[in-house]
């Protein structure tokens, strides 16, 4: 097996918040240079592999059959991606990708609150049954998930979901057949 499939796994969401706890926990040692070490240690990272995957992104751009749908798709990269502000769509189309990736929950874009940084999506009834298989809680922790590595400038999600319509009333389409003897 090479070195690069026998990577663990990575989770985006928690290995930034791991970096934010291990630098708080150097600023209440009470050593203020070694706070400051650590966190330009980390600028230091950041910069590297940002430019990094920049480059990364605009070998790729220039090849013919760019894989790039595939690195788009992709939770960890994405994450990467928007972290170093180098993700080539807008915010728009990366909440599109992100709902994509729930689609079990049939959730439709309202607004965007740029101030607030909250996200309206109604929740459709799929299925024709009425129940509305994107409603409750369910659906907004699977839009959080989602959005949090594709769209981290959201910062809430209010789902509201349709209201019930009238039952459907199935029609014939014209007189039943007349039987002949």
């Amino acid at each position: 097996m090479s070195a690069v499939t026998a990577v663990a796994p990575v989770d985006a969401e928690q290995t930034g918040r791991r970096v934010e706890e291990v630098l708080e926990r150097l600023t209440a040692s009470g050593d203020p240079a070694a706070a400051a070490a650590a966190e330009e240690l980390v600028r230091s990272l950041m910069d590297f592999y940002g430019a990094g995957l920049a480059r990364i992104l605009r070998l790729l751009s220039s090849a013919p059959g760019a894989p790039s749908d595939a690195l788009l798709g992709d939770e960890l990269v994405a994450g990467l991606l928007v972290l170093h502000d180098l993700h080539p769509e807008d915010r728009d189309t990366r909440v599109v990708r992100a709902l994509d990736s729930v689609r079990e929950h049939a959730l439709d874009v309202v607004d965007f609150d740029e101030e607030s940084g909250t996200l309206t999506l109604r929740a459709r009834e799929t299925g024709g049954c009425g129940c509305g298989s994107g409603s409750g809680a369910g659906a907004r922790e699977a839009a959080e998930a989602a959005l949090a590595c594709f769209a981290p400038e959201v910062r809430a999600v209010d789902v509201q979901t349709e209201p019930a319509g009238p039952a459907l009333l199935q029609i014939g389409t014209g007189p039943a057949p007349t039987r002949t003897r």
